[in-house]
């Protein structure tokens, strides 16, 4: 639009699309979101349901694997550092389970190594703690967006 800002994720304009899309879609976007750390799992959940996200939470990776196989999510997010298990051995077999789930990684132990090895395991992209919730929104409605090109079935495709 001429004479306005770029819209970043977060701003009023790109809030008003997210809720005009979950509107059409009549759902909220379902997420996964696996982390062992309680406080920041928590806060998270909050601040992302109030942008009509319905977050699952799961403290360990075996307790995500249980989660998926008990619903469907549109997206996932999992942190690369769990107790019981590492995030890359969580993404394969989130991979394996729901193959176009998008699952965007998340750490504070970020490493260009680990980066790369995420996304050749079909992460579908990679943010460091700590983070804006605004970098969060704008890597979720991406994954969304992604999967709405590539379901076939996808209801929302003729809102």
């Amino acid at each position: 639009m001429p004479g306005s800002k770029k819209s970043r994720i977060g701003t009023p304009s790109e809030k008003m699309e997210l809720e005009r899309k979950n509107k059409c879609s009549h759902a909220p976007i379902r997420l996964l979101l696996v982390d062992d750390e309680k406080g920041f799992v928590d806060v998270m959940s909050k601040r992302l349901a109030r942008h009509n996200i319905h977050t699952t939470q799961a403290f360990s990776g075996s307790e995500g694997i249980r989660m998926l196989k008990r619903s469907d999510f549109d997206v996932a997010v999992l942190d690369l550092k769990l107790g019981d298990m590492d995030g890359i051995e969580i993404l394969k077999i989130f991979k394996k389970m729901d193959p176009h789930m998008p699952v965007i990684m998340l750490t504070g132990h970020g490493s260009q190594k680990a980066s790369v090895e995420g996304m050749q395991y079909g992460a579908f992209d990679y943010l460091t703690k700590p983070h804006e919730l605004a970098g969060l929104m704008e890597k979720i409605n991406d994954a969304i967006r992604r999967r709405e090109r590539t379901d076939d079935t996808d209801e929302t495709a003729s809102c």
